[in-house]
């Protein structure tokens, strides 16, 4: 189905859509999912732009959740670079669960860099059950999951190299019941409490794949070279995604930070490199500040194996942006930036949960401490005001 046979469609298509994804599907976009709709359609999102992998429908998939939990929030757990199956790994995960259960945690996010080193040699690597379903048995929700560096590497490990290889996470998606990932970069939005059915969505959940733009090396593949016909379908798409968006709130998923006190750095400067195209992150810090800063209330990133709750400040037109990428390894110790922080940590791991509701978002930090597997809340912080929105959305 073309764009304009979807948002054209006749009643009689419109019935038959609505039958198979729900009744809130007649609002949504192509590359959109309303998290109500049923789980099994969820893989059939169809393509944006050339060569853009989608997931098959296969495996049956835990329900996106369609109300909020007992506190009248949804709770949703922020993972980041995990994909380790290690012992640090396995103790975040162990902590979390626990933590799942006791805050009624519907959704999960994984920020990328979710199968260590190079990512997966087939869509049917075992190292999705070393590094993925074993660790996180017991928190059967949806994880919507966010391609990493190291999920898109060639010969040299972290390279960001291969983004084709994100394919095969893509593929993956058929047949694991948790892992979310339609297809390389789409949104999700949770349904309005009162109206679950059409009103607008409380929260609405944009995932980036921000390798070919944050690389390290230069890319090799015309399509996804920087300035290709994957970055432009993909920076055309988060514009009309974010201007058409209806959500209370609107938070942005990316592998790679926007700012960052870790010793990775901030885009446009990454590992130090201010030059090129490609390793210092300068094509990624302008899709960031010409798309998303003032129009999401969040951006989410992992990367840095850190826990940063940094301040929304003019430079970010408002929006916050928060860095959770410590959930199988720690940082060295120490801040090697200076961004305005509310709370920021770079030994320890751990993970956060996001409560959202529609008068507020609340970001709690857990720390873990390995040997027990215990979480520890370090911080809190609930927000309720919005970024000055360069869109108006439209009736």
């Amino acid at each position: 189905m073309t764009e304009k046979q979807w948002l054209r469609a006749d009643e009689p298509l419109a019935r038959d859509i609505a039958t198979t994804w729900g009744p809130q599907a007649r609002t949504l976009h192509r590359r959109t999912l309303l998290g109500g709709a049923a789980a099994g359609a969820a893989l059939t999102v169809l393509p944006y732009g050339a060569r853009q992998a989608t997931a098959a429908q296969g495996a049956a998939k835990f329900p996106f959740p369609q109300a909020p939990n007992q506190q009248g929030e949804f709770a949703v757990l922020i993972t980041g670079d995990a994909g380790t199956g290690g012992e640090e790994q396995l103790a975040v995960t162990e902590a979390a669960r626990r933590v799942c259960r006791d805050e009624g945690i519907s959704l999960a996010v994984g920020l990328g860099d979710n199968i260590y080193e190079n990512g997966p040699e087939s869509a049917h690597d075992s190292e999705f059950r070393e590094k993925f379903e074993t660790p996180n048995t017991g928190i059967d929700v949806p994880w919507l999951m966010v391609l990493g560096n190291h999920d898109c590497s060639g010969l040299i490990p972290g390279s960001g190299g291969d983004p084709s290889r994100g394919d095969r996470e893509v593929s993956y998606a058929a047949t694991s019941p948790r892992w979310y990932m339609p297809s390389r970069y789409y949104n999700v939005a949770l349904p309005s409490f009162d109206d679950p059915a059409g009103g607008d969505p409380v929260v609405e959940f944009f995932a980036l794949d921000t390798n070919p733009v944050a690389s390290t090396v230069a890319q090799t593949s015309r399509h996804y070279r920087w300035d290709g016909p994957y970055m432009r379908d993909q920076r055309a798409w988060l514009d009309s995604a974010l201007a058409a968006s209806r959500a209370r709130w609107k938070v942005v998923l990316g592998h790679h930070p926007y700012l960052n006190n870790g010793k990775h750095g901030s885009a446009g400067s990454y590992d130090g490199f201010v030059i090129g195209h490609y390793t210092s992150g300068i094509h990624l810090k302008e899709l960031y500040e010409e798309v998303v800063c003032g129009r999401a209330d969040l951006i989410l990133s992992g990367h840095d194996h850190t826990l940063q709750i940094l301040e929304p400040t003019t430079r970010t037109a408002g929006t916050r942006q928060i860095v959770c990428g410590a959930a199988a390894k720690s940082g060295d110790g120490r801040a090697h930036f200076d961004h305005p922080a509310a709370w920021q940590n770079f030994s320890d791991v751990g993970f956060m949960v996001l409560k959202v509701s529609e008068r507020a978002m609340t970001v709690d930090t857990y720390t873990v401490d390995v040997p027990t597997r215990t979480a520890h809340l370090a911080h809190a912080l609930t927000t309720t005001g919005r970024p000055a929105s360069r869109d108006t959305a439209p009736d």
